[in-house]
C-alpha cells in the first residue's frame, strides 16, 4: 500500500508539472505550441483509455476466458473517460491555435467544418461513447458484487448498500452487460471515426481519406492494448500485490498486440498506395510534405520502425511475449512511437514553414503531466476494487 501511494504521489507531481509546463509555454511567444502539446495528448490519452476499455468487451462479446483478469484489468481504463471529457473541453479555449481552417477559405467545407457544430457534435459522441462505457462497467459491477467478488474501497462498499437488499437476475444482467459491450464496440468506431476527421484530418482540410476513420480507430485499438499489457506487467512486477497472469497469458494478449501491429501499417499502406496510385494533386501534397520534406522526412522514418518495422520482427519470437518486464518497456516504445505518429499528421498544418521539428522539452514535461492524470485515474478504480489485482492469481491458484 505505501508503494501504491508513493506511485500516486509521484502522479500527482507530474500532473503539477504538468500543467506548470503547459502554462508556461501559454505565455511565451508561442502559445501554438502549448496547444500543440496538449491537442495531441488529448487525442493520445484519450485514446488509450478507450481502447484498453474495448478489449473487456470485444472479449466478453467473444466469450474469451483466457482474459478474465486482464478483461476484468481493462475495465480500470474507464475511470479516465470524466477525465477525457473535460479535457475535450478545455480545448475549446485553445481553438484559434489548433484549428488553423478558421480563417481559411473552406470552398464550400463550411457547414461542416465550423466550430459550434464541430464541438456540438465531438462533445455528444463522447458522451454517447463514455456514456455506454459506464453503462457496461456498472453491468460488470453489479454482477460482481452480487457474486462476492468484489471487495475493498468505499465505492464498492456504496454500492452494496445500494444492492444488498435487492435480488439480482443474473442471466438479465449479463444480457444487458452483453448488449452494452456491443454497442460500446460499434460507438468507439463511429466516434472516434469521427474524431479522427474533425480533430486531426481537418487540420489541413483540403485533404481527406475515407479510410482515416478506420485507420484511427485502429491505431486506438493498438495503443490500447499496449496500455493494458504496460499495466498487467507493472501489476505483476511489484511484489505487493497478488496480481499474477500466466505467461500464457502474456503471450496470448501479446499476438493480438501484434495482430493490430498489423492491422495498423496495413491501413497506412493502404491509404499511401492509393493516393500514390491516384496521383491527385490534393493528396499526394499531404504525403509529401510528411515524407520527402525536411523535417518532417526523418520522424516520418523514425515511426515506421518504432511502430511497425522493429515491433514487426520482434514480436514474430514467442518468448518476449511472454516476458512482462521486457513487454512494459517495448509497449511503453511503441506508445511513444504513436505519440510521434500524432505529431507528424498534425504538425506540418499547425506549424506552416517549420525548418525544425516542433517538439522541445516542455512537450515532453506536457505528456508528463497526462501520464500522471491517467495514472491517477486506473489508480484509483483499483483502489476501490483492489480485487482486480488479485482475480489473476485466484483464477490461476
Amino acid at each position: 500500500m505505501k508503494t501504491a501511494s508513493r506511485y500516486r504521489k509521484v502522479a500527482a507531481l507530474l500532473v503539477v508539472v504538468g500543467t506548470v509546463a503547459f502554462l508556461t509555454q501559454l505565455f511565451t511567444r508561442h502559445p501554438e505550441r502549448a496547444w500543440q502539446a496538449y491537442l495531441i495528448n488529448f487525442l493520445v490519452w484519450s485514446a488509450i483509455a478507450q481502447g484498453a476499455f474495448l478489449f473487456s468487451t470485444l472479449m466478453n462479446t467473444t466469450r474469451a476466458r483466457w482474459s478474465g483478469p486482464l478483461a476484468n484489468l481493462a475495465e480500470s481504463f474507464a475511470a479516465f473517460f470524466p477525465v477525457s471529457l473535460v479535457l475535450f473541453l478545455v480545448l475549446f479555449l485553445g481553438r484559434e491555435h489548433v484549428f488553423p481552417w478558421l480563417h481559411e477559405d473552406l470552398h464550400g467545407k463550411e457547414l461542416w467544418l465550423n466550430l459550434p457544430f464541430l464541438f456540438a457534435r465531438d462533445l455528444a459522441g463522447l458522451l454517447i461513447l463514455y456514456g455506454l462505457g459506464f453503462a457496461y462497467t456498472y453491468q460488470a459491477l453489479r454482477l460482481k458484487v452480487a457474486a462476492g467478488e468484489a471487495t475493498g474501497g468505499r465505492l464498492r462498499a456504496m454500492l452494496v448498500r445500494r444492492w444488498e437488499n435487492k435480488p439480482i437476475d443474473v442471466k438479465r444482467h449479463e444480457n444487458r452487460k452483453n448488449v452494452l459491450g456491443i454497442l460500446y464496440m460499434l460507438a468507439f468506431a463511429l466516434i472516434l471515426s469521427l474524431i479522427g476527421y474533425d480533430l486531426v484530418m481537418a487540420a489541413d482540410p483540403h485533404w481527406y481519406s475515407t479510410l482515416f476513420g478506420a485507420y484511427s480507430f485502429a491505431k486506438a485499438i493498438y495503443m490500447g492494448l499496449g496500455a493494458l499489457i504496460v499495466l498487467a506487467a507493472v501489476l505483476q512486477l511489484n511484489p505487493y500485490n497478488e496480481f499474477y497472469i500466466p505467461p500464457s497469458n502474456f503471450h496470448d494478449i501479446g499476438k493480438l498486440f501484434f495482430a493490430f501491429c498489423l492491422v495498423w501499417a496495413d491501413f497506412f499502406y493502404a491509404q499511401l498506395v492509393v493516393i500514390w496510385y491516384g496521383n491527385i494533386s490534393e493528396e499526394t501534397t499531404y504525403i509529401i510534405e510528411r515524407v520527402m520534406h525536411a523535417p518532417w522526412q526523418g520522424l516520418s522514418w523514425t515511426v515506421f520502425l518504432v511502430c511497425f518495422i522493429i515491433p514487426f520482427l520482434v514480436l514474430l519470437n514467442k518468448k518476449v511475449k511472454t516476458l512482462p518486464r521486457f513487454m512494459m518497456v517495448f509497449c511503453s516504445v511503441i506508445i511513444a512511437g504513436m505519440w510521434l505518429e500524432h505529431l507528424l499528421l498534425l504538425g506540418p498544418a499547425l506549424n506552416h514553414h517549420a525548418t525544425s521539428l516542433p517538439l522541445g522539452v516542455f512537450d515532453v514535461l506536457i505528456t508528463t503531466g497526462f501520464f500522471g492524470l491517467m495514472v491517477l485515474a486506473v489508480s484509483a478504480y483499483l483502489r476501490q476494487f483492489p480485487e482486480l489485482v488479485r482475480a489473476g492469481r485466484k483464477e490461476v491458484s
